[in-house]
């Protein structure tokens, strides 16, 4: 059994984020978007670049794969990470360039920041994580976001940010975790939050 199935779908920082979970302890890290590799997956990280509905789309648009992880986490119960639009991807729907649905696996909409003097958009750059409950993989520190949607009215929320108000910096729900921060570009932090999930045993 594969320990973790990082998955390729055309959106995400694989290299860095690969290195971070081998520096973080991972044993054995498959970069793949295939569905038998994430059937048999222990983990799964699912990372994320750039636009909601073009991500969404690379996903849907490998046979199987959203089906695979449907029955992987959803059913099996293997931990699960999202970063960043990972993240983001765990919503209803999104409204980036248009609305599309989401993966539905936790409660919400992924909406952009609303403009407001002296807001700088994309919110970029390092903020703290405020934890709202205790997790065992999330935990207050300061990391490092870029991004110019946020999941908005999130119905797990396990941390917040503060960019123009609060937002969603971490949702959480069973076995499913995710982090609108870059963990693999957050240093000590994020190294740690990696480590956790590691460890995790939902």
């Amino acid at each position: 059994m594969s320990a973790i199935a990082l998955i390729d779908y055309g959106a995400g920082n694989l290299r860095s984020v690969h290195n971070a979970l081998v520096a973080a302890g991972a044993k054995t890290v498959a970069v793949t978007a295939d569905p038998d590799a994430v059937a048999k997956a222990e983990r799964i990280v699912l990372p994320g670049v750039g636009a909601f509905a073009a991500c969404m789309n690379g996903l849907s648009a490998i046979p199987g794969l959203v089906e695979a992880l449907e029955r992987r986490v959803r059913r099996d119960g293997a931990p699960f990470l999202g970063i960043c639009v990972g993240m983001q991807l765990l919503a209803d729907a999104g409204e980036e360039h248009g609305r599309r649905a989401g993966l539905g696996w936790i409660g919400g909409t992924v909406r952009p920041f609303a403009p407001a003097p002296g807001l700088r958009i994309p919110h970029m750059g390092w903020n703290d994580v405020l934890p709202t409950l205790s997790h065992p993989v999330i935990a207050r520190g300061e990391a490092y976001y870029l991004h110019g949607y946020h999941f908005d009215d999130a119905a797990h929320v396990a941390a917040t940010s503060e960019h123009g108000g609060p937002f969603t910096a971490a949702v959480a729900r069973d076995n499913i975790v995710g982090v609108q921060f870059h963990p693999e570009k957050s240093q000590a932090y994020g190294l740690a939050t990696l480590e956790r999930f590691l460890k995790w045993r939902p």
